[in-house]
């Protein structure tokens, strides 16, 4: 049997999806149990509530030990999906206790019980910080911890070191480091977190656009893509998961366009983005609501990052879909 953490996410969801219509017997973890209904309504909007039922759900939380004692029960693979996002300089120490503490209490019960095989979904954010003679971030681009990461950054990046713990303590592993993850417009709908946020703020007219860029994928690819690892012989490797590198003007364009609403048309250039976290801090704090944009957030706004899809490729020939046109034809679904 495999075992999924976060299958109430975007990620997780998806990927139960994909292992049930592959024939897997799966038990994915939950805490509160009206979270399932997100993953349902997944099943749903592809049409697939019938393969919902196939799941074997149990409450447990990953910072919860005897929970994940019966959780480990005849499990065989896991696709570690659970996470905490947040860009808040307040969450750190959940970032740091969700992400890190929670990672090594799987990979402990991996170990004890004899699991064959680990998958990670990390981020991008975790990969090294690119030199002056480097153009692109790849898996072997060297983590400088001089330089200044968000707590999200730091958070995943532990996590992997907790996942190589594993693997030097015998454990098999596969660590994918997917770029901002994709999923159809209407999920905006099911999903409050992650790149959902995108579809949502463009949706009510956002007005600016900035020139940074980063890496995207589509959750497809991800599950997809993480489903092959583990099904083949790769072992204790990290993949950088990317389908393209794209300026963020070119991505909200695009997304504007499938949700037939005006595009961004206001340049928000650094000094602007700076202006912005600011006044949203001194607001959020003065009416104790939830940060709209913070400096870690800003700063990626404006940043040009690169990145590497070279090694998934040569590993297992894989195509990724193109962004632009899953955004298209996934908002027609």
């Amino acid at each position: 049997m495999i075992l999924v953490t976060g299958g109430t996410g975007l990620v997780g969801a998806h990927l139960l999806l994909h292992l049930i219509e592959n024939g897997e017997n799966v038990r994915a973890i939950y805490r509160s149990k009206n979270t399932i209904q997100k993953t349902k309504s997944v099943f749903d909007f592809y049409q697939k509530t019938a393969l919902f039922e196939k799941i074997n759900w149990l409450e447990a939380d990953i910072l919860d030990i005897p929970s994940l004692e019966t959780a480990f029960i005849d499990i065989k693979q896991v696709y570690h999906c659970a996470a905490f996002i947040s860009f808040e300089p307040k969450d750190e120490e959940n970032l740091r206790k969700t992400n890190i503490e929670g990672t090594a209490n799987m990979v402990n019960f991996a170990i004890a019980k004899e699991a064959e095989k680990f998958c990670y979904i990390s981020s991008i954010a975790a990969l090294g910080d690119i030199a002056a003679h480097e153009t692109h971030i790849t898996e072997e681009t060297d983590w400088n911890p001089e330089k200044p990461h968000s707590d999200y950054a730091i958070s995943k990046y532990g996590a992997e070191m907790e996942v190589w713990r594993g693997h030097q303590e015998g454990l098999n592993v596969i660590i994918v480091n997917p770029g901002v993850i994709l999923g159809p417009p209407k999920m905006m709908t099911i999903f409050d977190e992650g790149s959902c946020e995108i579809y949502r703020k463009v949706s009510k007219g956002l007005r600016f656009y900035t020139l940074g860029s980063t890496g995207f994928i589509s959750v497809d690819d991800v599950v997809k893509t993480s489903f092959e690892l583990m099904k083949s012989e790769i072992k204790n490797e990290r993949f950088t998961l990317i389908s393209d590198n794209i300026v963020f003007k070119d991505l909200l364009d695009t997304v504007s366009d499938a949700l037939k609403v005006k595009r961004p048309h206001i340049h928000a250039k650094p000094f602007l983005m700076t202006m912005l976290w600011i006044a949203d801090s001194i607001f959020s704090t003065l009416f104790f609501r939830k940060r709209s944009i913070t400096k870690a957030t800003a700063k990626a706004s404006y940043s040009k990052n690169l990145y590497s899809n070279q090694k998934i490729k040569t590993a297992l020939g894989t195509v990724f879909i193109d962004i632009h046109h899953y955004i298209k034809d996934s908002a027609k679904l």
